[in-house]
C-alpha cells in the first residue's frame, strides 16, 4: 500500500481540478536510472487495467505492479515551507538514496545507476 498525506491529497485535488483532458489520478512510478539506481516519477494520469489503486482523502493514487514492488509502504507528502515546495516520497524500502532524494535503491534491487537529471 502507498499512502498520501492530507497535504499531498489537497495539492493533487487542486492540480486535478485544473485538468481538462481526463486525468483523474496521481500516478507514482519508478524507472531505472538516477545516481543511485532507480528514480521516482509522478504524473497526473488515468487508471490502467493492471494498476494498483489506493484511494485516500478523495484522491486516487495509481501504481503499476513493478513499481509497487519498490515503493510498497511508502508515503507521499507535499511540503511547502521556507526550503521550498514539492512532493516528497518517504520510502521504507530505500536502503540508499542520493543527496537530492529522487534516486534510491533497495536491499534486493540496485537498478541501473546513471546521471541524476
Amino acid at each position: 500500500m502507498v499512502t498520501l498525506t492530507e497535504s499531498a491529497a489537497e495539492r493533487v485535488r487542486a492540480l486535478l481540478s485544473e485538468m481538462t483532458s481526463g486525468e483523474n489520478a496521481l500516478r507514482l512510478y519508478t524507472k531505472p536510472g538516477g545516481c543511485t539506481g532507480f528514480s521516482y516519477g509522478m504524473a497526473l494520469d488515468v487508471q490502467k487495467p493492471d494498476d494498483h489503486v489506493f484511494e485516500m482523502n478523495g484522491v486516487h493514487l495509481v501504481v503499476d505492479p513493478e513499481s509497487l514492488e519498490l515503493v510498497d509502504g511508502s508515503e507521499v507528502d507535499y511540503i511547502d515551507d521556507l526550503t521550498g515546495q514539492g512532493f516528497q516520497i518517504h520510502n521504507p524500502n530505500a536502503t540508499s538514496m542520493c543527496g537530492c532524494g529522487s534516486s534510491f535503491r533497495t536491499a534486493t534491487r540496485a537498478g541501473q545507476p546513471g546521471s541524476c537529471e
